[in-house]
């Protein structure tokens, strides 16, 4: 029987699933040969080392994250759109957990420059469309919302909500609600005190 040539999609493949299962420090060159049933020297051609490896995998979750946020603020504004974005980056991080591991590493400038990046990119600035903000606070609200939601999703995802109540989903409400409510109420005056000396 013959082998279907091994494509770099196919490497790819293998680790997202890979890290899926067992988390992101299990991938390695050798587990994915082992896994694909090729020689560790075979997946040279298809990337360059591991780093690369990691790197396509951020890419190809960064594509999958990217079609979900779409799909969850179609159509939606304000409040609902950033419930949206939100519940999908939390679904993501559930649904596909070593993916979501490869979001959270430094990163090649290629995968930043990348198409799924600007994607994501391009919702976030959508979902913030909604909020009477100043183009200039863009990034300070981005960096916010992104650590935000980071930061329950890691907690969650280490248990440290297990032992108390309310149960997380609630807090998650609260969490995007508060969000929200600070995005309607963002400071107009950003002068820095040390700025008016």
């Amino acid at each position: 029987m013959t082998r279907t040539k091994l494509s770099t999609a196919d490497v790819v493949d293998a680790a997202v699933v890979l890290a899926d299962e067992d988390g992101l420090d299990a991938v390695s060159l050798a587990a994915i040969a082992r896994r694909l049933g090729v020689q560790t020297p075979s997946l040279y051609s298809h990337v360059r080392d591991l780093a690369a490896l990691r790197d396509a995998m951020t890419e190809r979750a960064l594509g999958e994250l990217g079609a979900r946020i779409s799909l969850a603020i179609a159509g939606c504004s304000g409040g609902e759109a950033l419930h949206g974005f939100a519940d999908a980056h939390r679904a993501f991080a559930r649904d596909c957990p070593g993916r979501w591991e490869a979001l959270q590493r430094r990163a090649g400038e290629a995968v930043a420059a990348s198409q799924a990046a600007r994607t994501v990119v391009a919702l976030t600035s959508a979902v913030l469309r909604g909020y009477a903000l100043a183009e200039e606070e863009h990034v300070h609200a981005i960096r916010l919302i992104g650590s935000t939601i980071n930061g329950f999703i890691t907690l969650e995802a280490r248990g440290s909500f297990d032992h108390t109540n309310p149960a997380p989903d609630a807090s998650w409400q609260r969490t995007v609600e508060a969000l929200d409510t600070l995005l309607r109420h963002w400071p107009t005056d950003t002068t820095h005190p040390e700025e008016t000396r």
